[in-house]
């Protein structure tokens, strides 16, 4: 009985499992990959522009199956201003530097938009088949589960994100 409770407090305020059901974050995670998600990375720590988030579905989402969470990467932070002309965003106006793995052409252009407080831009690395907050705005950070870390599965890409 201990061991159940602690792994209920474990899953409910630590760590957490989610699964990967579509290609919007491609390369840099694929379908059926399986991550691990540090939830106190967000309730004790900072968000940062390039992190993968795991958060609750924006209840205007309307891109596919209703799904209760989705995973993306955060591309502007509280105060950002975006946009974005051809491939290319710019943050601040000044150009995104995306040090990580993701496709191109980036789809749906971004208009002008700055987050508000207490919300952050998110984009999934396979810019043009990937509905975020291009398409629902930016998310409060209220709905942020916590930040992926690792991922286990499947063994043969099993590593630090």
């Amino acid at each position: 009985m201990v061991a159940v409770a602690f792994s209920v407090l474990i899953r409910t305020y630590v760590f957490q499992t989610f699964y990967i059901p579509s290609a919007s974050m491609e390369p840099t995670l694929q379908i059926g990959d399986r991550l691990i998600v540090d939830k106190l990375s967000v309730d004790f720590g900072t968000i940062n522009r390039g992190d993968i988030v795991v958060f609750k579905a924006p209840p205007n989402e309307n891109c596919g199956p209703k799904v209760a969470d989705l995973v993306k990467r955060v591309i502007g932070v509280p105060g950002d201003h975006l946009t974005s002309k051809g491939n290319t965003i710019y943050v601040n106006g000044k150009p995104l530097k995306e040090a990580w793995t993701h496709t191109e052409p980036l789809g749906v252009a971004m208009g002008n938009v700055t987050v508000s407080a207490n919300h952050y831009f998110m984009m999934g690395d396979n810019h043009s088949d990937s509905c975020d907050s291009r398409y629902w705005g930016s998310v409060p950070r209220s709905d942020i589960i916590g930040k992926a870390f690792v991922r286990i599965w499947p063994l043969s890409r099993l590593g630090f994100l």
